[in-house]
């Protein structure tokens, strides 16, 4: 009998798909976060994560300079570790080149990489260089975590609140700017420049990981206590709807989110429309925001204490689907789904 999957074309079955066919070859209690957990002694475990970033797709020279080109490459790995709940402790580098791209080129990508890495004491610690016809950028971040403090999409619970760390929609705005610079034209130089720093140079919420932490020793009887951590989470790289959804659906349960409390950047308020700023907020992806379900009184505190734009924005409840409600009753409640934000097939 001829294999069904002899006939199917990638873009046939899309993202989603290829994955749910790949993780079948993975041990299911690894894989299905935003890095993979490899337990090396009691007190640590290991965690390991791997971005492939390809030029005109996730990176032109039209919107990133080889500095930033590095500088979102290394973040969108370090921010996939915050996500899990690790510290870093280096990245490699493997790199598919054409034999004409000057090195100069090479050499500032490296320099963006070095200046987020250095926030964070990591380095670089290996790679490869390999000819192509498409530059190719792969890396490697490597992490380590108490096991008990490993913040995974699965661990959502009725009642938990959504935490995110701060606003979204910034980097997709920071975008067009910089594709359609005439649509920019009544905002303010700052607020044009923030936009586009959101998106050229996203900062991973590792700042996130010792405030957290804190709370939940401060709100135990036993201080440093090693028992597990009740929180679910991940990265708003893929947008804050893709975040919510995957939660949700590897914990199997829904939520409602809602519209009037998600936190957006200011320059919104007089540039988009209602509707064209909760789309960005949603589904541009690239913010590198922390989405967090938490006890409620866990919640309001990381909040409180983060400040800045951080915000509670839903409930995790016992319907299998995500609802966006909106302040206004006369907007219907919109169920959210995968298949609205960015997919590579």
């Amino acid at each position: 009998m001829k294999n069904e999957s002899s006939s199917l074309q990638v873009k046939d079955i899309g993202e989603q798909g290829l994955l749910a066919i790949l993780q079948r070859f993975c041990p299911q209690e690894i894989i299905g976060d935003d890095a993979a957990v490899l337990v090396t002694t009691p007190e640590q475990s290991w965690v390991v994560t791997t971005d492939v970033l390809v030029d005109n797709v996730h990176f032109s020279h039209v919107t990133t300079s080889p500095e930033d080109a590095g500088w979102r490459a290394v973040a969108a790995n370090l921010s996939d570790l915050a996500a899990m709940g690790a510290t870093p402790l280096g990245i490699t580098v493997g790199l598919g080149l054409p034999g004409d791209i000057s090195v100069n080129w090479v050499e500032r990508l490296y320099q963006g990489m070095t200046e987020c890495l250095q926030k964070y004491n990591t380095p670089i610690v290996g790679g490869d260089i390999v000819r192509s016809p498409v530059t190719t950028l792969s890396i490697t971040a490597f992490g380590q975590a108490y096991p008990h403090q490993i913040i995974r999409r699965s661990a959502a619970k009725v009642g938990d609140a959504i935490a995110i760390t701060g606003v979204h929609g910034a980097s997709r705005a920071g975008l067009e700017l910089l594709l359609n610079p005439e649509i920019g034209q009544n905002l303010k130089d700052t607020d044009k420049a923030a936009l586009i720093t959101a998106h050229q140079r996203p900062q991973p919420r590792l700042d996130v990981l010792p405030i957290l932490w804190n709370i939940f020793n401060s709100q135990s009887q036993i201080p440093n206590l090693k028992s597990k951590i009740a929180v679910a989470g991940m990265d708003s790289s893929d947008g804050l709807a893709d975040a919510v959804l995957q939660i949700c659906r590897a914990s199997n349960v829904g939520a409602i989110l809602e519209a009037k409390h998600i936190p957006l950047p200011p320059a919104f308020t007089n540039w988009l429309t209602p509707e064209q700023a909760i789309n960005y907020a949603l589904y541009g992806g690239e913010d590198f925001e922390l989405v967090l379900c938490l006890p409620p009184d866990v919640a309001s505190a990381l909040v409180a204490q983060i400040g800045q734009d951080a915000a509670i924005i839903g409930t995790i409840t016992s319907e299998t689907k995500v609802l966006l409600h909106h302040e206004n009753t006369e907007i219907p409640d919109q169920t959210l789904n995968l298949n609205q934000g960015f997919q590579h097939f």
